[in-house]
Parts: C-alpha cells; structure tokens; sequence
C-alpha cells in the first residue's frame, strides 16, 4: 500500500526489518503484480512479495520468509446464498482472479472458468455487478480488506480452498549469503515476538476507504 509516497503494509514493515537486521542495502517500489513479478525473474538484483510458495515456482527464486500465511478462500455477493462443500462444486462458476496471479494458475490448470482482471479488488466490483460468480481471494492474517472498503456486508466467505505461505521471492542471481541472512533476520523476528507486533499494528489497520 501507498501511504503518500511510503510503500507500507505488514508484509513490507517485516522485509524492512529483515533488511535492516542482515544489513542489506535495498530499495522498495510499488508496481502492478505482473510487472512486479516479471521484474524479479529477470533483474539479478531483485525480488518481489508476497508471493505464493508454491511447486511450480519452486525453483524460479531464492525463498526468504515466509512473510505470512494466507487462506485462498472463495468469495461470493451475500445475496446469492450460494453453497460451495468443496472446490468441485464451483467448477461451471464463473470465479474471478487477477492476471499473473497463483490463483489464478492453480484454477486454470483444473480446468475450472476464471475471469482475470487486471488488479484483484476489481473483483469486487466484478462480483458485485454480478460479471462474476465468485472470487479467489487470498485473504492473509490480520486482513481488514472487505470491512475497509464497506464489502463486509455485502460480500462473504464461502470456502477455504488452500492454506500457503506467502514469501520474499528473489531472483536466483541474488546472492546465497544475502539469503540466508534474510531469512536469519526473519527467524530472529519470529522468536523475539517483533513480527507479532507488526502484525498486532495492522490488524485493525485503516478506516472505511471508497470501493475501487
């Protein structure tokens, strides 16, 4: 998230607080998913998060974290009163996803009807309107998204279809000993409680925003 010209946000006060323990010199820019993605596939010197740990990516970086643990749950309009006891009941839905996303690879690969857009709140927009069935979020500990935008009551949970950790995913060209320091600092702020209270101070992040 931008606040003025601060990139900030949970996941981001924990990779500045890692970098700073390791003694890392870096430098932090806000870009759309896929570009940001693509980015540190092929830049040396870069990295990009929270990015989905999953098989596929495994050997595409160098892993530091994890920064979080998220829940890929399906959203739907409140109103619809759908019911979904398993992903294999939404296949023929159509579920919305954003370009470059993990999600969105997984559910294509199973061959279920996705609809990506170009960022993944426009799909609230999208589910509202009723160009959409459902929506694979990825909503991660502490998240306020849907109560900061005024979709709480609106739009609601229906599933949980995957638990994963979301990491720093850096491009095979940094270092070995950047990385390991990394994810030294990283351990250190799970066992002295610091990435707790960064979590603690997000929680209750933000007031009502305008729905994008």
């Amino acid at each position: 998230m931008l606040e003025g010209t601060r990139v900030t946000g949970m996941a981001t006060d924990k990779v500045r607080e890692a970098m700073q323990r390791a003694g890392v010199d870096y430098s932090i820019e806000l870009l759309p998913w896929k570009r940001a993605y693509l980015s540190a596939q092929q830049r040396p010197d870069a990295c990009v998060y929270s990015t989905s740990r999953t098989p596929e990516r495994e050997g595409l970086f160098k892993w530091v974290g994890p920064t979080a643990v998220a829940e890929w749950v399906m959203l739907a309009r409140a109103d619809r009163k759908l019911l979904l006891r398993s992903l294999e009941d939404a296949r023929g839905l159509r579920i919305g996803t954003y370009n470059g996303d993990a999600r969105d690879a997984y559910l294509r690969a199973r061959g279920f009807r996705v609809d990506a857009a170009h960022e993944d709140l426009a799909n609230a927009g999208k589910l509202l309107l009723d160009r959409i069935d459902l929506w694979a979020a990825s909503l991660r500990t502490g998240t306020t998204i849907l109560t900061r935008y005024g979709y709480d009551k609106k739009i609601v949970p229906l599933l949980v279809f995957n638990r994963i950790e979301v990491y720093l995913a850096c491009n095979p060209g940094v270092p070995d000993a950047v990385v390991a320091r990394l994810n030294a600092a990283f351990a250190a702020m799970e066992r002295d409680g610091t990435a707790r209270r960064i979590e603690r101070r997000y929680e209750n992040w933000g007031g009502p925003r305008r729905q994008p």
